[in-house]
């Protein structure tokens, strides 16, 4: 199992737009989210131990906390030619298996992983209500195999931090795992 980290993206910079579909073909935009006090953009697949290790967890957190508001969705942009296990068939096997119930989108293209300098699944990148990154990094220091609970601390963390109207935490640590299936030239 390659690990892969995450780019860190720069904090403070503005999400970037995209528009995309689930698997069912229903269209999904950054824009949908303006009236959101904080978005999540998660990039996923469903094939990545990491994801699957934190999936049950992941789920639990988002429905919680789109409770409160935050606008959170998930991207796939994994190359589906390669590797068919991703393609938008499976995620709509997987938003049922996993219990999600934030968009999970295809991004064909890859463009919108490229836009975001998204590199591993998962890879989270959240922001403010004005749309500025605020963190990107870990859901928490959990990772198959070493024994430390699925608790998505970080990520609370940070969310709980947005929604006071709290500054987040500096000292980020990047997201591990499986890198992102890019397409072959």
């Amino acid at each position: 199992m390659a690990e892969t980290r995450s780019t860190m993206l720069p904090l403070g910079t503005t999400a970037p737009d995209f528009n995309l579909s689930d698997p069912s073909g229903k269209r999904v935009s950054l824009a949908d989210y303006k009236d959101a006090p904080a978005l999540l953009v998660a990039f996923i697949c469903n094939h990545c131990p990491f994801v699957k290790h934190i999936r049950k967890e992941f789920a639990a957190f988002a429905k919680a906390y789109q409770a409160q508001g935050v606008g959170i969705v998930a991207i796939n942009s994994n190359d589906v030619e390669n590797y068919p296990q991703d393609s938008p068939e499976k995620m709509a096997e997987e938003i049922k298996l996993a219990g999600y119930t934030f968009p999970y989108l295809y991004d064909e293209s890859q463009g919108v992983a490229k836009a975001y300098r998204a590199a591993c699944t998962p890879d989270f990148y959240l922001f403010d209500r004005e749309r500025r990154l605020v963190y990107r990094g870990q859901f928490d220091d959990s990772r198959p195999g070493n024994a430390i609970p699925v608790t998505g601390a970080d990520m609370r963390s940070a969310v709980d931090a947005v929604l006071a109207g709290q500054s987040v935490r500096a000292d980020q640590k990047p997201s591990v795992g499986c890198n992102i299936k890019w397409k072959r030239a």
